[in-house]
């Protein structure tokens, strides 16, 4: 795939869709022009898919797609819902009007769907099956011989992978811990004790710089956000899963998540005085009907007792409403949390509740105990879910005792218990958390994962090796969440595009059970969108930055009436820009231009 911007330029583009710009002249106005491209697109795929046999079956499904796109994005509606009219940007182009608004990203996204609707997809080419032409048990050898080839690609590509559970990674890690130790005066004992680890949380620069080598843009970046009072906290534990030398990429997983980009401080700080207002992505103001209580579907409800948490990860969902590491004061008051529980008592629908917060498991054992106990005592509540990052970020917190006590809860045939946490990368995945895994399933306490599909764990296959590995670790996979399209959080945003494509061409050769999760997209107010049915959403429009503007259809919409919600994606043509600059090879992931 070529990236050179001379591809992709208004000059380039007019000329090579030579046909669409006749159509678009011929027209009296831009009225006339919308209808004539319209019946335009609609012809060119009734000849592919009905009267040329000439084009195979994937370029018959590629020009499908492409124009229920193009039919979607000429639409006059889509117009007033994006705010930008690709009818009139083709329309100006026609005539000859400059217009300086519109990027390389713009005419790359364009070219790929005029391509796909010829039955000519740019970049992507399918090799062909070595089981042309034979049949009953020659083809199924050669079927086996062919998944065989696959199957050795993937797990080439897994290889690059390092997890915390390879013995090179547990040396290094090791000698990290003993480098930590020496730093904090620390011996074995208090090292695993998780009160330990709570009371030498690292909270600023120049703790962060004597425990990890930092780069000068991270150092300024945490300088900053501490000095503008943003959350910033790193337990001694997940410090050591950084690498000494962060030149070589090993660690960037981990990183990104605790260490913030410079724009993401800059965006915090802007909005200082007003976070809850600015930064409340997902209108919890509007879905709480009472304190510490959050209602979007009708038969669960998230309890959040304690508003704090032992390690802050930079793109938190409620990044606003957490003031700092362990706060003092996080947790709710026990006459909030009693008139809390009341209220779900009082709703017979509710028959699961999410306790998360902040993290709950970072209280100690007896107001959890006290707090799970009113929930379980709610005769209609069939499932109490934990929402944690401790086995990641602070393994040593799951002990016997809290497993035990977590099972307790289990009454088999009327309650279970189970535990969601948040692994983002196979580098996380350590001996440690492995212990804490065991120790939670041999109380009967599932363990599931939710992944959130940053820019720093979207590489090909890095998604997979994680779904492989955790289920080697008793860890069922969950969700797949697309970073929610909050401004503070730009840099960690991925195109939906690439995660159509990751479920498709690499979670979807796992076997089944290490690809249970689901892709999601959290639209504000409403809840979990989900990506895998095309029904859920459609492409409005192309802004000039190349941004695909989605329109997601609410999961109530044939039970209530419910508005759509419209949001702006990543441009691919950024994305893959940024996959370069870290060494990837764009043309690994040029299928993505046809993923919708």
């Amino acid at each position: 795939m070529n990236l050179d911007s001379s591809r992709w330029c208004a000059r380039t583009f007019i000329a090579e869709h030579a046909g669409v710009f006749d159509v678009v002249r011929t027209a009296p106005d831009l009225d006339a022009a919308r209808k004539a491209l319209y019946l335009f697109v609609t012809e060119r795929q009734y000849l592919i898919l009905f009267d040329d046999r000439q084009h195979n079956s994937f370029e018959m499904t590629v020009a499908r797609d492409c124009a229920r796109v193009l039919r979607a994005v000429l639409a006059r509606g889509s117009d007033a819902r994006a705010g930008f009219s690709v009818a009139q940007t083709l329309w100006d182009l026609a005539r000859g009007v400059e217009r300086a608004d519109l990027t390389v990203g713009f005419f790359a996204e364009l070219s790929h769907l005029f391509h796909g609707l010829n039955g000519t997809p740019l970049d992507v080419t399918p090799e062909p099956s070595d089981r042309d032409g034979v049949s009953g048990r020659e083809a199924a050898v050669a079927r086996s011989l062919e998944l065989d080839r696959i199957w050795e690609g993937i797990e080439q590509a897994m290889a690059r992978y390092e997890s915390g559970l390879e013995p090179a990674s547990m040396d290094r890690r090791r000698q990290r811990r003993q480098e930590l130790q020496a730093l904090l005066g620390a011996s074995d004992r208090e090292w695993e004790d998780w009160r330990w680890q709570v009371r030498n949380i690292i909270e600023d620069a120049d703790g962060l710089a004597a425990a990890v080598n930092l780069r000068d843009d991270e150092r300024a970046a945490v300088t900053q956000a501490v000095r503008t009072k943003q959350p910033f906290g790193i337990t001694p534990y997940y410090s050591s899963l950084m690498d000494n030398d962060p030149e070589t990429g090993r660690d960037r997983a981990v990183r990104s998540q605790v260490i913030p980009p410079v724009s993401y401080v800059k965006c915090m700080a802007a909005h200082g005085d007003s976070r809850s207002e600015a930064f409340d992505f997902m209108r919890e103001a509007d879905t709480s009907p009472i304190d510490l209580v959050t209602r979007r579907y009708p038969a669960i409800v998230i309890l959040k007792p304690f508003n704090t948490c032992p390690q802050i990860c930079v793109y938190c969902q409620r990044n606003w409403e957490i003031e700092r590491a362990m706060a003092p004061g996080a947790m709710a008051s026990r006459a909030d949390l009693e008139s809390a529980v009341e209220w779900v008592r009082r709703h017979p629908a509710i028959k699961e509740v999410l306790v998360t917060g902040g993290d709950p498991l970072a209280m100690g054992d007896g107001p959890l105990d006290r707090i799970l106990k009113s929930v379980a005592d709610i005769p209609h509540v069939e499932l109490i879910r934990i929402g944690t990052r401790t086995p990641v970020t602070l393994p040593m917190r799951i002990t016997p005792g809290l497993a035990r006590m977590l099972g307790s809860f289990r009454e088999p045939g009327v309650r279970d218990v189970c535990l969601v946490t948040h692994v983002e990368h196979v580098s996380e995945v350590t001996p440690e958390f492995v212990t804490a895994v065991d120790r939670l399933k041999r109380q009967g306490v599932s363990v599931y994962n939710q992944l959130v599909f940053t820019f720093h764990v979207s590489r090909r296959f890095e998604a997979a090796a994680l779904r492989r590995l955790l289920r080697r670790c008793g860890v069922e996979p969950y969700y797949t969440f697309a970073p929610k399209g909050k401004e503070e959080t730009e840099d960690y945003r991925v195109p939906i595009a690439r995660i159509l494509q990751e479920q498709q061409e690499e979670a979807r050769l796992l076997p089944g059970m290490r690809r249970t999760d689901a892709p999601v997209f959290n639209v504000p107010g409403l809840g979990k969108n989900h990506l895998r049915a095309a029904q859920n959403r459609d492409v409005v429009s192309i802004l000039p930055d190349g941004s695909r503007v989605y329109e997601f259809h609410p999961w109530e919409k044939n039970i209530v009436e419910r508005d759509s919600y419209v949001g702006q994606d990543v441009p691919i043509l950024t994305y893959l820009e940024r996959l370069a600059a870290i060494g990837e090879d764009p043309d690994e992931y040029s299928s993505i231009w046809y993923y919708y």
